[in-house]
């Protein structure tokens, strides 16, 4: 019988050896449906100024929008992301189920480690570390049981969590790894056990240079690490995959940059070359380096789907097809 998108997800998750076929895929967000499909994404404002039924008809048509892009383009998770509050996911999960069964892996986000602050408040973020160092770590256990809290009422109808704070830049971490030890290892690992003690799959997402904490995310049990993010110094999944593959899912590797500013050539090596370095043993998903935003050309994403459909390939042993 042939399996599942989701089915095919999970077996990379759990880094079993790899089946027949093509390499899983999916994005954490898909903002191109206007110039794949002619429609948008029901967002932002919109939920504000909706009625309760207005609101219930527009999570009905966001539902069907995420079936119809993953039956277009092949893929095996959905992250979701357009809801306007926790009720608004749960009944999107309920009617993306009803649309489909299990027919795809659902995650939504879940984090609730300290990442890069923003601008405004990133002075007083890092002095708050070294003055009230206690309190902080008070805080980041808050939000780690409340975030876990919440994740038990959404796991009736979600396989997982995404958890998308980003802890580095292109050249290297935003906290050096002893504070990253101190200050968002112990509270990750907390937040990736009591995941996978409800049975959900954990997905860390982080954009950067994590080369000198990816020990550490590792020793914290995700299933998967997404998004490699190979224009970012130090990064090369060809590496990450010979230290780390046989520990932990790959995710990732098609860089963004690439995709808006470099050649054709460009990506179409870039492409091959994770697909190369990824494949091997199973464990992993292919994907863009952050998301498809929009502004990046239809045709280029596309192109990306089309060397997984030339390059991306198991055998009937599963071993990945020969890569020029």
């Amino acid at each position: 019988m042939e399996l599942t998108p989701r089915e095919r997800a999970i077996i990379a998750l759990e880094r079993r050896p790899p089946v027949p076929g093509l390499v899983p895929t999916f994005e954490l967000e898909f903002q191109l449906t206007e110039e794949l499909l002619g429609k948008r994404w029901h967002e932002g404002e919109e939920w504000k100024k909706a009625s309760p039924e207005e609101r219930d008809r527009m999570l009905h048509e966001n539902a069907e929008l995420y079936v119809e892009v993953a039956e277009r383009l092949d893929y095996s998770i959905l992250m979701l992301t357009y809801v306007p509050d926790e009720d608004g996911l749960y009944r999107l999960a309920r009617y993306i189920r009803d649309l489909v069964g299990d027919r795809y892996l659902l995650i939504c986000h879940g984090d609730a480690t300290y990442g890069i602050p923003s601008g405004q408040n990133m002075m007083d973020f890092v002095v708050d570390l070294f003055e009230r160092a206690d309190e902080m770590k008070r805080e980041a256990k808050r939000r780690v049981d409340e975030q876990l809290e919440r994740g038990k009422r959404l796991r009736e109808v979600m396989d997982g969590f995404a958890l998308c704070a980003d802890y580095a830049f292109n050249y290297g971490p935003f906290l050096s790894p002893q504070m990253f030890s101190e200050f968002v290892t112990p509270f990750l690992a907390k937040l990736i056990d009591g995941y996978r003690e409800m049975g959900a799959y954990v997905i860390k997402h982080t954009d950067g240079n994590i080369m000198p904490i990816l020990d550490q995310i590792v020793s914290c049990r995700p299933h998967a690490i997404h998004s490699i993010d190979m224009q970012a110094k130090e990064m090369d999944i060809k590496r990450i995959k010979e230290l780390y593959g046989d520990r932990i899912c790959l995710i990732g590797g098609v860089q963004c940059s690439l995709l808006q500013t470099g050649t054709e050539e460009e990506i179409v090596e870039n492409c091959k070359y994770v697909l190369k370095h990824g494949m091997p043993g199973g464990g992993y998903i292919y994907s863009t380096s952050n998301v498809a935003f929009k502004g990046l050309p239809l045709e280029r994403y596309l192109l990306i789907l089309k060397m997984r459909e030339q390059y991306g390939w198991y055998d009937e042993d599963g071993n990945p097809c020969p890569i020029p």
